[in-house]
C-alpha cells in the first residue's frame, strides 16, 4: 500500500468498528509499528483528525467528546489521489478557473483543492507549487453575472422554466421570453444556454452575459432529447448552429496549412492536401457569423471556393477594410 491508501485503510476501519486495536491495524495493513504511527500522525496533523487511543478500550477510535459534533471535516472522505491523479485535476482545475468567469465552479472547486493541497503538502510536488507552474490565459472571455448562473444551474437541476429579459447583440434588441433551459455550453470561453424558447417554439441559445433578468418560473421544463440538442448544436457550424444547409469549401496556402491541418473546425470536416500543398477543407454549416470572422483572420492565405455568397461577403470585407485602412 502506498501512504494515502494507508490513511483510507486506517480511516475505514475507525469508521466500521469505531474501536481497532492496534494489531488489527498492523495485520490488516501489513506494516510496521513505526511506518503505523507515521501515518496516523499524518492523519492527524494533516488532515485534522481526532483519533484517539482509549486505554480502558484498548483500541484508537474517534475522539467521543466530538461525536455531538460535525464531523464531515474530521472523518475523511472515501475519496483519495495519486500524485499522478492530483497533477491531472490540478491541471483540469486551471483549465476550469480559465473558462469560470461567472463564478459558476469556483466555489465548489476551491474546497476540493484545499484538500488536494492537503493531501500533496508534504511531497515534493505540491499542489500550490504545480499550480504557480500551470498558466491559462484567456482570450476575449466575456463576463456573466455570477447570479445569473446560480439560477440556471438551479433550473436546470430542478428542471423549471425561466422567464428572461434578453438582448441580442447581432439585432441590438431586448425582448422578453419564456424558455425551458436544457444544458449550459461553453464555447471559446463563453457561456450559453441551450434552451427551448417558447416565444418562438424552437431551439435557441443564448448567450449567458446577455441575459439581463432572469427569473425562475413555477413551470417544469418542456423536454428535449439529448439526440435532438445534438443535432441542433452538432449539425452545423460552432454555437450558431441550426440544421446544416451548405457545405464549405476552403483552400489554404501551403504556408498557412502548417497551422490549419492540426485543427479540428467541425467534427464532420473533410480534408486533403493537393500536390502543391495546399490544403482542401470542407464541412457542413447553417449561420456563417462565426465562420466568416475564422476565415478573415487567415487573410490572404485562404481562398473561398464554395458557397459563391460566403465568397462574395469575404471579398467584399476585405475590400472594406482596405478603403478603411487606406
Amino acid at each position: 500500500m502506498n501512504p494515502i491508501e494507508r490513511i483510507y485503510k486506517i480511516q475505514h476501519l475507525l469508521q466500521e468498528k469505531k474501536i481497532v486495536p492496534l494489531q488489527t491495524f498492523l495485520d490488516s495493513m501489513e506494516v510496521s509499528l513505526a511506518t503505523f504511527k507515521r501515518d496516523l500522525e499524518r492523519l492527524r496533523d494533516r488532515f485534522g483528525a481526532p483519533v484517539i487511543y482509549d486505554r480502558a478500550l484498548n483500541g484508537y477510535c474517534y475522539d467521543p467528546s466530538l461525536q455531538n459534533q460535525d464531523m464531515s471535516t474530521s472523518e475523511l472522505p472515501g475519496l483519495w489521489f495519486s500524485e499522478a491523479e492530483a497533477t491531472a485535476l490540478i491541471t483540469m482545475q486551471q483549465l476550469l478557473s480559465s473558462l469560470d468567469q461567472g463564478g459558476l465552479i469556483g466555489p465548489h472547486v476551491e474546497p476540493l483543492m484545499t484538500r488536494i493541497d492537503s493531501i500533496l503538502g508534504g511531497e515534493n510536488a505540491s499542489s500550490k507549487e504545480l499550480r504557480a507552474r500551470i498558466k491559462v490565459i484567456p482570450f476575449a472571455n466575456r463576463r456573466a453575472p455570477t447570479e445569473n448562473f446560480s439560477q440556471i444551474g438551479f433550473a436546470l437541476l430542478k428542471r423549471q422554466r425561466l422567464n428572461i429579459t434578453f438582448y441580442s447583440r447581432s439585432s441590438n434588441e431586448v425582448s422578453q421570453r419564456e424558455i425551458s433551459p436544457q444544458r449550459l455550453v461553453n464555447y471559446r470561453g463563453i457561456w450559453y444556454l441551450d434552451a427551448w424558447c417558447h416565444l418562438r417554439d424552437s431551439l435557441r441559445s443564448f448567450a449567458v452575459d446577455g441575459i439581463q433578468n432572469i427569473n425562475i418560473e413555477n413551470k417544469t421544463c418542456k423536454p428535449v432529447s439529448n439526440k435532438m440538442l445534438d443535432e441542433y448544436l452538432s449539425g452545423g457550424y460552432g454555437i450558431f448552429a441550426g440544421k446544416a444547409n451548405q457545405k464549405v469549401s476552403l483552400r489554404f496556402n501551403p504556408e498557412r496549412a502548417r497551422w490549419v491541418s492540426s485543427e479540428i473546425w467541425h467534427p464532420e470536416q473533410e480534408a486533403r492536401f493537393d500536390n502543391d500543398g495546399n490544403y482542401y477543407l470542407e464541412f457542413p454549416y447553417s449561420n456563417d457569423t462565426e465562420l466568416l470572422l475564422d476565415i478573415l483572420r487567415h487573410g490572404s492565405s485562404v481562398e473561398v471556393i464554395a458557397p459563391l455568397e460566403l465568397r462574395n461577403k469575404v471579398a467584399k470585407e476585405h475590400l472594406n477594410a482596405a478603403n478603411l485602412n487606406s
